[in-house]
Formats: C-alpha cells, sequence, structure tokens
C-alpha cells in the first residue's frame, strides 16, 4: 500500500522557496527544510541522489505555485543536514549525497537490534538481504549501511565484508 506524503503548510507558502536575510527567520526555515527533505526521503526511502535530481523533485520544487528553491539554497540547506549528520556528500564537488533520515548511530543500532529481535546473532546474510529482504521490508533499512554497521564492526559485534575489500584483494 502505497502512502502518500503530507506537505508542510510552508510548502504552500511562495516565500518558503527564498531563505529569508532574517536571522531567526531563516533558522526556522532551514529547520522546516531539514524536516521537509527528512520526512520525504524517509517516506520514499531515497538514501542518495545528486544536488540536480534534489531540484527537479517535488521536494524542492512546487509545480502548482511554479516555485523552485534554487541551488544555492539547495546546497545551504544540505549543509545543515550534514551539519545535524543526516547527510554526507559522496563527492568532493558536493553534487551527490547520502541522506539519512537516521543518524548512523541510530541505524546501527536499530539493525543490531533487529538482527538480535529476528534471532539472526551469528548467522550470515548479505546487505541486500537486510536492504531488501522480506524480513526487513517494514524496517525500512537504509539501502546503504556500511557506515551505519562500521561501531559495530570495531567492537567485535558483528563481522563484515565489505565489496571493497574484497575488490582490493588480489586473486588467489
Amino acid at each position: 500500500m502505497a502512502m502518500s506524503f503530507e506537505w508542510p503548510w510552508q510548502y504552500r507558502f511562495p516565500p518558503f522557496f527564498t531563505l529569508q536575510p532574517n536571522v531567526d527567520t531563516r533558522q526556522k526555515q532551514l529547520a522546516a527544510w531539514c524536516s521537509l527533505v527528512l520526512s520525504f526521503c524517509r517516506l520514499h526511502k531515497q538514501s542518495s541522489m545528486t544536488v540536480m535530481e534534489a531540484q527537479e523533485s517535488p521536494l524542492f520544487n512546487n509545480v502548482k505555485l511554479q516555485r523552485k528553491l534554487p541551488v544555492e539554497s539547495i546546497q545551504i540547506v544540505l549543509e545543515e543536514l550534514r551539519k545535524k549528520g543526516n547527510l554526507e556528500w559522496l563527492d568532493k564537488n558536493k553534487s551527490s549525497f547520502l541522506i539519512m533520515w537516521r543518524r548512523p548511530e541510530e541505524w546501527g543500532k536499530l539493525i543490531y537490534q533487529w538482527v538480535s529481535r529476528s534471532g539472526q546473532n551469528n548467522s550470515v546474510f548479505t546487505l541486500y538481504e537486510l536492504t531488501s529482504g522480506e524480513d526487513t521490508e517494514d524496517e525500512g533499512m537504509p539501502r546503504k549501511c556500511e557506515r551505519q554497521l562500521q561501531p559495530y564492526r570495531r567492537t567485535n559485534r558483528i563481522s563484515c565484508l565489505w565489496e571493497s575489500e574484497l575488490l582490493a584483494q588480489p586473486p588467489k
């Protein structure tokens, strides 16, 4: 069953699509944008995109109002999300990003709890099974979860072999 997204009232307010010069107003506006981005991405299970994709998506482009947040303003919103720990840039140009509607520590804890709750401790399963499997369908697991699992890997609570490590190993 597809869920519909409830846009906040600000989304129907044309000045929302122009970052305001007043510091207090801008802080509230950025908080509203951050909340909107996280809610939208969570509902649509979107974990990565480019800035250009973001600008053309309904998230930053209200077709009914014929208003679009400028790229420079989108960058400011995304940087605010990065400061809060909800975004990671995927390239040096800051043109693509990983969005985390939960911070990596929260995801790691939830993933570990799911493994324990589902009785899969000491079991082997793939990241695909974790992020797209039938057992995790309702959990909303992130598509890319290596970073979220790193703290558990460092404390030996999980064992992981990342694709990047496999690719770095010489053939036998």
